[in-house]
C-alpha cells in the first residue's frame, strides 16, 4: 500500500538567534518570518550571514547546546524544528556530506527507507527522482566515482525521493553546467507540480530561480532586511541590497581592468594530454593546452567531463593517464619536467591549488593557523609569516573570524579561506577548481580583482569553472572539454 503524500509545512521563526560554540558573534539574530505551506521562498543574503544555519534549524539538525547557543523559536507546523525532521528534505551546500552508501541507488532510496516507505514504492521513487535531476548513471555506480556536479545531483535525487512537505535547498545548482542548472530547477518545479511542499532556496545568483519562487527573504546583520514578493524586494530595494553584497539581476558586480601586460613565458604544456581519476579509466583525452606567466586559463565544460580531474593534472596531484605534461625550466627549476614527481614542499612556491570541495584541504583548528600552514612549510620567519597571514585575512574579509575553527564558517568563508592559503605561499602557477563558489556579489569582485591582480604580477592563473562572468572578468583563455555525462 502507497504511503499517503505528505502535505506542505508552515514554518516560522519567532526572535531567532543562533552562535556557535566556537565564535564569538552570533551568526543570526532577531529573526522573524512565518512561510505559509506551499509558498516557495528564495533565501538571500552576504556570504556568512547565516543562510545555511537557518535552513539546518529548519531542519531540526542544527546541534546541540554543546554545539552552540540559540535564542528564541524555529518552528515546522507549530512544532519545534527537531520534533518534526521527518517533514523536511535538506540537500547540503556540500554534496560530499550528503552521500551516505557506496552505490548511487542506495544513496537516493536511503532517505526512503528511513522514513518507512514501503519498499515496492521505493525503486520507482528512486528512478523517477534520477530522471527528474537529470543523473544518467546505472543503479549500481559507486557514489565515490561522481563528479562534485553528479554528486549534487545525487543529493537532490534523494532528497525529492522522500516527498518531504518542507523542501530545503541549500545553494543546489552551485557546481552545475548551465544546462544542469536548468534542469535541476525545472526538476525542482515539476516535483512541487505531483507532490505540494513548501519550498526555501538559498542561492547568490538568483536569476533561475525567480521564475519558480513566490517571495524572496533577504537575511542581514540583525534578522532579516527585506522580505516580499520578488519584484518588489529586487527591484525597489536592489540598489541598497546589491551594495550589502545581494545578488540582484541588473546590477553586475565590480569588474577588475583588463590585464596590464600581455602573457608572458610558458611555465607549463600539456600535449595529446589524457587524465584519469581512477588509473585504467580517463575521463578526458587528446588535449592541448599552454600555462603562460601573466595570463589566466578558464577550464569548462558539462559536469562529468573531467575538468576537475585535468586542474589536478595540471597542478602536480594527479598522474597523466597518457600524453605529455612538463614544467618548463622557468617554473621548475632543476626539479625536472614533471609536477608529480616534486615533494610537496617544491609545490608550494610553484603550483598552489585550491580543491573544488574546501574541506578536503581544511588542516588546522584556527582561520590564522590554516593560513600559516605554507609559510612554516617553508620555513619562513615568524614576522614574514605574520605579515603575510595579516594581509589575506584582511584582503579576503576573514580577519574577523581569524580565531574561528574553519569548519564553523560558511560555504563562501571557506572558500575565501582556502584560496587565501593557497596564496600565502605566493606560487607561480594557482589552479582553482570553481573559485567563486559560494560567495555574495561584492566578495565575488574581491576574490575576482585579487586573481586579476595576482595574474598582473606575472602568475598563472588556472580555474575550473562554470561561472561565465569569472571567465570575462579574468579575460581567459577558454579550454572547453566535450562529451561525457552530464
Amino acid at each position: 500500500m502507497s504511503t499517503q503524500e505528505p502535505r506542505a509545512a508552515a514554518v516560522e521563526a519567532r526572535d531567532w538567534g543562533w552562535r556557535h560554540a566556537s565564535r564569538r558573534a552570533w551568526a543570526l539574530r532577531g529573526v522573524d518570518f512565518r512561510i505559509e505551506a506551499g509558498e516557495r521562498v528564495l533565501l538571500l543574503g552576504a556570504s556568512g550571514s547565516g543562510k545555511s544555519t537557518l535552513l539546518h534549524a529548519l531542519a531540526g539538525v542544527l546541534g546541540g547546546d554543546e554545539e552552540g547557543e540559540s535564542h528564541g523559536e524555529v518552528l515546522v507546523d507549530g512544532m519545534p524544528a527537531t520534533a518534526a525532521r521527518g517533514r523536511a528534505g535538506l540537500v547540503l551546500q556540500d554534496p560530499d556530506a550528503q552521500v551516505v552508501l557506496a552505490r548511487a541507488g542506495d544513496d537516493v532510496a536511503f532517505g526512503c527507507e528511513n522514513l518507512g516507505v514501503p519498499r515496492a514504492e521505493i525503486w520507482p521513487r528512486v528512478r523517477d527522482a534520477l530522471d527528474a535531476v537529470g543523473l544518467d548513471v546505472p543503479l549500481d555506480r559507486e557514489t565515490k566515482a561522481l563528479s562534485g556536479g553528479q554528486k549534487q545531483r545525487l543529493a537532490l535525487a534523494g532528497a525529492l525521493a522522500m516527498r518531504p512537505g518542507l523542501i530545503l535547498l541549500d545553494e543546489p545548482t552551485a557546481n552545475l553546467d548551465p544546462d544542469g542548472v536548468e534542469e535541476v530547477r525545472d526538476a525542482v518545479g515539476a516535483m512541487l507540480q505531483t507532490h505540494p511542499a513548501t519550498l526555501v532556496v538559498v542561492e547568490h545568483r538568483v536569476d533561475v530561480w525567480l521564475p519558480l519562487v513566490t517571495r524572496v527573504i533577504v537575511l542581514g546583520p540583525d534578522g532579516v532586511i527585506a522580505d516580499g514578493a520578488p519584484d518588489d524586494v529586487l527591484r525597489r530595494q536592489g540598489e541598497r541590497l546589491a551594495a550589502a553584497g545581494v545578488w540582484v539581476p541588473g546590477i553586475p558586480p565590480a569588474q577588475p581592468p583588463p590585464p596590464a601586460i600581455a602573457p608572458g613565458e610558458r611555465l607549463l604544456a600539456a600535449r595529446d594530454l589524457a587524465v584519469q581519476r581512477v588509473a585504467g579509466h580517463p575521463v578526458a583525452s587528446g588535449i592541448d593546452v599552454e600555462v603562460r606567466a601573466g595570463s589566466a586559463l578558464a577550464i569548462r565544460g558539462p559536469n562529468g567531463v573531467g575538468k576537475s580531474t585535468l586542474g589536478l593534472t595540471l597542478a602536480g596531484l594527479l598522474p597523466p593517464a597518457s600524453g605529455d605534461l612538463a614544467a618548463t625550466t622557468a617554473l621548475a627549476g632543476d626539479l625536472g619536467p614533471s609536477p608529480v614527481s616534486w615533494k610537496s614542499r617544491h609545490l608550494l612556491t610553484r603550483i598552489g591549488t585550491v580543491f573544488q570541495d574546501p574541506e578536503h584541504q581544511l588542516l588546522s583548528r584556527t582561520v590564522r593557523e590554516e593560513l600559516e600552514v605554507g609559510p612554516r612549510a617553508l620555513r619562513l620567519g615568524a614576522d614574514e609569516t605574520r605579515r603575510r597571514v595579516e594581509e589575506l585575512l584582511e584582503r579576503l574579509r576573514l580577519a574577523h573570524l581569524a580565531a574561528a575553527n574553519p569548519y564553523t564558517l560558511s560555504g563562501g568563508e571557506k572558500r575565501r579561506l582556502t584560496v587565501a592559503a593557497a596564496l600565502a605561499t605566493r606560487p607561480r602557477v594557482l589552479v582553482l577548481d570553481e573559485p567563486t563558489f559560494g560567495q555574495d556579489a561584492r566578495t565575488w569582485g574581491e576574490l575576482v580583482a585579487l586573481l586579476a591582480s595576482l595574474r598582473d604580477d606575472g602568475a598563472a592563473i588556472v580555474a575550473v569553472t562554470h561561472d561565465r562572468d569569472v571567465v570575462s572578468a579574468l579575460r581567459a583563455q577558454t579550454l572547453e572539454l566535450a562529451g561525457g555525462s552530464s
